[in-house]
């Protein structure tokens, strides 16, 4: 029942292939928390072994023998094994899936990674489960005979290959590898792999078919000199050992039998588990997907098993919906951006159980310090959750606050962030909780107060955390307007530009802090608290438009009279409904952008060439007309297209040779997503359908 409902729901995949448009940076394969983060980086799913976001190997395998013959899908070539690879013709990226088709002696073959990252069904999306799908047809009008073979490498549960592991057997079907020691929670910082809990590799068990493990090359050679299918035991480790030691994989073959024309499918899940994900103010919690599956990952596995059906055709669903609606907003190549930008903004978090079992969401700073939950990338990020899951952005954003609420935190502005990943237990970038020495007062302040009013506006309701938390908000609203026209010199979240005083994008977000907390009062029926923020920020809007003016721009500083910035913050302004500035600004610093645009983007500012490429988004998203739009977008697309730098799709890259300064697979890139907020009606819709997520 399954593989013929698999069967006719991947046919399209399968069928002639396309002409290949878009070769992405790096491929999205497995992708669900800042540990369980798999890519291939290179043109072709054959030419590397898949790679951890960090670019540590995580080797896959995927072979196929038809009429005897063997084939490599995924995977380099194999030392000691004559295993041709495929003819790739063609991949295909969306949302929650990676389609990948070859070509071989006359037939086809795809392979489908699906990461169900379902906004509107948090219970799906919390699972640490991707489904890989293998179809097949004929393509010559003979009958032919087929084998499948899949493994992944005992690198997917270490930090380091040196480390021992062990395996197990799990129902349904499935086996399990891990570190002897799991050292949980032990090891916190930036390119940290994991090395407690256990990766799981397996098939249904109805096949008949179980999973085994064993040295790669041993496996390997079983399957290329095998014939029937059968040769795979289900045996388990039988001593522990290094993973350089022989680099043990978990194997599964699986028979295709006979197929012609129609395609033939099956599929293979991986999976991971951890008793913990991460450590908040003192205090071990659960990954979330516990809430659903008390029992353990057992239970999780034969509960993903079944939803197979349901979930893969959810998938479908939710992509063509929203690709298609990217598409209207901002056209085809600003839809590729979204669907290349969706799982690594979502992976880049873990996603735990709170102690009174609400969803807490922890961004990880990946490739720049490993701070969790920072606030500065918690409001670049927020695009995304805002559009199409509301309680991801609650989930977001309420440790920082009830962080933020303790009298350990002394200062009257927002914190930066609440520890190292996974160890959310106090600041540590800058001062910490110590002093106020290189922190980010007005960034992080106008962040917290902007991503709460743009939460209440996704849902037409006041939050929880401006019920219980008001006191905080007003603090941090009052130190803007006493701080935020005209800043001292401080950071902003853009820190790898240094400190600058007087800056002129940095005032603008202040300002519209100010008037996000004054529509969190209006939300709370304190209309006359409401309106004396807002005015607050309407004169400090007026004054603003005065003192940055440089002629057709505004300048990067408020003291800097012949500099230029991108005002990327307005892009609130829009969003939300402020109407603060002039709608003239905007559209000027549109026009100036264009000017100053290189062959992959416009510049950050007038210091350097390199961008950022998710404020650039928000920059184009200020555009009153989609030629101007796609004008400030299009160069990023081809950025992403023509980067010789093989890594997932960093934020930080030259515009004039598209390589890459040092970010990768951040949850920032989730920025790309602003521009479907410009439109409420869109905003509303999607925002709508994952509103009981959370009950559910």
């Amino acid at each position: 029942m399954i593989l013929a409902w698999v069967a006719s729901l991947v046919s399209a995949a399968a069928a002639e292939p396309v002409p290949w448009k878009f070769r992405p940076p790096a491929v999205p394969l497995v992708t669900h928390s800042p540990y369980f983060s798999i890519w291939s980086m290179s043109d072709r799913l054959t030419d590397s072994s898949p790679k951890h976001w960090t670019g540590a190997q995580h080797s896959i395998c995927g072979m196929v023998k038809v009429d005897g013959k063997n084939y490599r899908f995924l995977g380099p070539p194999i030392e000691g094994l004559d295993v041709p690879a495929l003819r790739q013709v063609n991949l295909r990226v969306s949302p929650t899936r990676t389609i990948a088709t070859f070509e071989g002696d006359g037939f086809m073959l795809s392979v489908n990674f699906t990461s169900p990252l379902l906004p509107h069904d948090l219970a799906v999306l919390a699972r640490p489960v991707t489904y890989a799908t293998v179809s097949i047809r004929s393509t010559d009008g003979n009958d032919k005979w087929g084998y499948v073979y899949f493994d992944i490498g005992g690198e997917f549960a270490v930090h380091s290959t040196d480390q021992v592991v062990t395996s197990a057997h799990a129902p349904p079907g499935m086996l399990s590898i891990g570190t002897v020691d799991q050292p949980t929670l032990k090891r916190a910082g930036d390119g940290v792999r994991i090395d407690w809990g256990k990766a799981y590799v397996g098939l249904d068990p109805s096949k008949g078919f179980a999973p085994e493990i064993g040295p790669a090359a041993e496996m390997r050679k079983k399957f290329v000199n095998g014939r029937e299918g059968d040769e795979f035991s289900g045996r388990a480790m039988p001593a522990p050992r290094k993973v350089n030691d022989g680099w043990p994989v978990i194997a599964v073959g699986q028979s295709m039998g006979k197929f012609d024309a129609p395609p033939r499918s099956t599929f293979i899940m991986l999976a991971y588990d951890e008793d913990f994900s991460v450590e908040y103010l003192g205090e071990r919690l659960r990954p979330y997907w516990r809430r659903e599956f008390p029992g353990g990952m057992n239970d999780l596995l034969e509960q993903a098993l079944k939803d197979y059906p349901r979930v893969m055709k959810a998938c479908v669903e939710f992509d063509e919906k929203l690709m298609a609606d990217l598409a209207a907003a901002g056209g085809e190549r600003y839809a590729q951006l979204c669907a290349l930008s969706y799982r690594e903004a979502i992976a880049a978090c873990g996603l735990a159980l709170s102690n009174d079992g609400r969803p807490f969401m922890f961004a990880k700073e990946n490739s720049s310090n490993g701070c969790i939950g920072t606030v500065d990338v918690i409001y670049p990020a927020a695009p995304l959750f805002l559009l199409l899951s509301p309680p991801l952005m609650e989930a977001n954003l309420a440790p920082v606050i009830e962080y933020a609420a303790l009298p350990r935190w002394k200062f009257p502005f927002a914190p930066h962030d609440l520890g190292k990943y996974p160890l959310a237990n106090g600041q540590v970038y800058g001062g910490g909780e110590k002093t106020d020495e290189n922190q980010m007062p007005v960034e992080e302040s106008a962040n917290m107060l902007i991503l709460v009013a743009a939460m209440e506006k996704a849902t037409d309701v006041p939050s929880s955390i401006s019920d219980k938390h008001r006191a905080v908000l007003k603090k941090w609203a009052d130190y803007l307007v006493d701080k935020g026209l005209d800043p001292e010199n401080q950071l902003c979240t853009d820190d790898f530009t240094g400190h600058l005083a007087h800056n002129v994008n940095l005032s603008a977000k202040a300002i519209l802090g100010i008037a996000a907390y004054g529509q969190i009062c209006e939300n709370h029926k304190d209309r006359d608290e409401g309106k004396r923020y807002l005015d607050a920020a309407r004169a400090m809007a007026a004054k603003w438009v005065e003192m940055s003016a440089d002629g057709d721009h505004t300048k990067l500083a408020f003291d800097k009279p012949g500099t230029w910035s991108q005002k990327y913050n307005l892009v609130w302004d829009k969003t939300l409904g402020l109407n603060l500035f002039p709608k003239e600004v905007a559209q000027r610093e549109v026009a100036y952008y264009k000017t100053k645009s290189n062959q992959y983007g416009v510049p950050l500012d007038n210091r350097a060439t390199f961008t950022k490429l998710d404020w650039t988004i928000w920059s184009a998203t200020l555009a009153d007309n989609d030629v101007d739009f796609r004008a400030l977008v299009d160069p990023v697309y081809f950025f992403a297209h023509d980067t010789p730098d093989r890594v997932p799709l960093t934020d930080w890259y030259e515009t004039q040779s598209a390589k890459y300064r040092q970010f990768r697979a951040r949850p920032v890139v989730g920025g790309v997503f602003v521009k479907m907020l410009a439109d409420e009606s869109v905003w509303r819709k999607w925002a709508a359908a994952s509103q009981s997520t959370v009950a559910k």
